[in-house]
């Protein structure tokens, strides 16, 4: 039997000991211990550099931008009437007399002409309806243009419409109101008839976007008490097995106003009232999925398919300019609050963002609760959205639409490169020369001034040294003969030339990025 002191150092590690029984054991045992460090080692390594790329990947995703680059800009004409709302990948622009489809340059594709007195819009997917509130006229259009017109034979109160272009209109009668559902065509699918003594006055409606739940809110006084009836319709099978108007469940509450209805989901419903926010699970009949209670009086009102929320002042709501958001999940759950410090008038939430915007004021806050954007846009803001592509946003102010890209650092830099001058549309190429491009902003400063002008400055004055040189220069030396004269000056020139592309050179260094 070979003896342990007989084995070559060197393959210790591979050795197995059967002779001393003692001694094995501990080698192995060494050995096994060191193999599992070295495991241990590996596993700790991977993880540290997974969470390294973790969170580097959160870092980057959730940053803050500080700044932005505008890549197209065009001079549209004011209208005080026009509004504007994200449709398709686009703007739909609406006023009394017509609706356009505005593309991320602010062209439009498409426009058609309406008549209404108070046009108020509807939009799910590719569909968007505007009615003529207090009117008879509904309009339903997609990206390609106008689809239907339909004429109501009552006075319209409300209006919603389904994802796949059918649309639910309130009317209201003398004594009685209707709610009728009609598809994209306008061909009326069903009609339903309440009365005001029996169910009150329609508030508001929504309805899925497979078009076949409807829930309602109607406020209803009697005997000087308020209360608010909500009910909801199902006109798929489940409502047919339930009675012939298709009533498959209701709630009463009182002491509250619930002004706004919504389903986030084809089997979600939100209720906004003065005092709770309530959630309902409509699957087949409505159940209370959540009920959140409102601390004080909220001011508005977002929503979107995977969250919704409100804004509430912190203070006195009349004269603060600080205000908590709040939103929540479509299980009732806070995601986040967020404070802003602006006076806002616009409000637009998608599946990933919030958009809040006032004067010249832009806020863009993450569906996590990290803010995207904070910050000062160049103009008085209609209206800011998403191009859909990643960063880009369109922002409609009162002269003028630009296509905005966010960017993290601040610069000084106002103009913008050649390249992107020649975005412009050649009908507005002349008001554009006019109108400052602006390039990545500074959100905490004052404009910095034009770098052109910069240049043309420093032109100037070196031109004038130059010319009080050689007036110099020629005053001392005119008793030399002229050809000396001559090169003294063509050197003095050529000198003087250095000079002024050396200071433009360090001018344009200064003035770019």
């Amino acid at each position: 039997m070979r003896k342990k002191e007989d084995i070559d150092n060197s393959q210790e590690d591979n050795v197995i000991y059967v002779d001393a029984p003692e001694e094995a054991a501990e080698n192995n045992a060494r050995i096994q211990r060191e193999a599992k460090r070295r495991k241990n080692l590996v596993k700790l390594a991977m993880l540290i550099f997974i969470l390294i790329i973790a969170g580097g990947l959160y870092i980057f995703v959730n940053k803050e931008y500080r700044g932005y680059r505008v890549s197209v800009s065009n001079m549209i004409d004011y209208e005080n009437s026009a509004n504007y709302v994200k449709f398709c990948d686009n703007l739909l622009k609406y006023t009394p007399d017509g609706v356009s489809y505005i593309n991320s340059n602010g062209a439009a594709v498409w426009s058609a002409g309406i008549n209404m007195s108070s046009p108020i819009v509807e939009v799910s997917g590719n569909y968007a309806v505007i009615a003529d509130l207090g009117g008879n006229t509904v309009s339903v259009f997609n990206h390609e243009g106008q689809v239907t017109t339909v004429t109501m034979p009552y006075i319209i109160c409300d209006v919603d419409i389904a994802s796949q272009g059918a649309f639910a209109v309130v009317l209201e009668s003398d004594e009685t109101n209707y709610i009728n559902m009609y598809n994209k065509k306008g061909e009326i699918i069903y009609e339903m008839q309440t009365t005001i003594n029996k169910s009150g006055y329609p508030l508001d409606i929504t309805i899925s976007d497979d078009a076949k739940k409807l829930f309602t809110s109607y406020l209803n006084i009697k005997d000087n008490s308020v209360k608010n009836n909500l009910a909801a319709y199902n006109f798929g099978e489940v409502g047919q097995n339930s009675n012939a108007d298709r009533l498959v469940g209701g709630y009463n509450i009182e002491d509250e106003i619930v002004s706004k209805v919504e389903f986030l989901e084809n089997n979600i419903v939100v209720a906004f009232g003065t005092q709770s926010i309530t959630l309902y699970d409509m699957k087949e009949k409505p159940s209370v999925k959540q009920n959140i209670k409102l601390g004080k009086e909220i001011l508005s009102i977002f929503y979107c398919e995977d969250y919704f929320g409100y804004i509430e002042p912190i203070g006195d709501a009349e004269d603060t300019q600080e205000y908590n958001v709040k939103a929540y999940n479509k299980k009732g759950r806070e995601i986040y609050t967020k404070k802003i410090n602006f006076k806002y008038d616009n409000l637009y939430a998608t599946s990933d963002e919030l958009i809040i915007s006032g004067e010249n004021h832009c806020c863009i806050i993450r569906k996590n609760g990290t803010f995207k954007y904070n910050g000062i846009l160049s103009g008085n803001i209609k209206s800011v959205v998403s191009s859909g592509k990643n960063n880009e946003y369109i922002v409609v102010y009162d002269n003028k639409t630009e296509k905005i890209k966010l960017k993290t650092g601040y610069t000084n830099n106002n103009i913008a490169s050649p390249e992107e001058e020649t975005n412009f549309d050649d009908a507005n190429v002349e008001d554009n020369k006019t109108n400052d491009i602006q390039g990545t902003k500074n959100i905490d400063s004052t404009e910095p001034e034009n770098s052109n002008a910069s240049k043309t400055s420093t032109t100037e004055e070196n031109t004038n040294n130059t010319t009080t040189s050689n007036e110099s220069e020629e005053t001392n030396n005119s008793e030399n003969n002229t050809d000396e004269e001559k090169t003294n000056e063509a050197v003095a020139d050529n000198e003087t030339t250095s000079d002024n592309t050396d200071d433009l050179t360090e001018s344009n260094d200064a003035s770019g990025e």
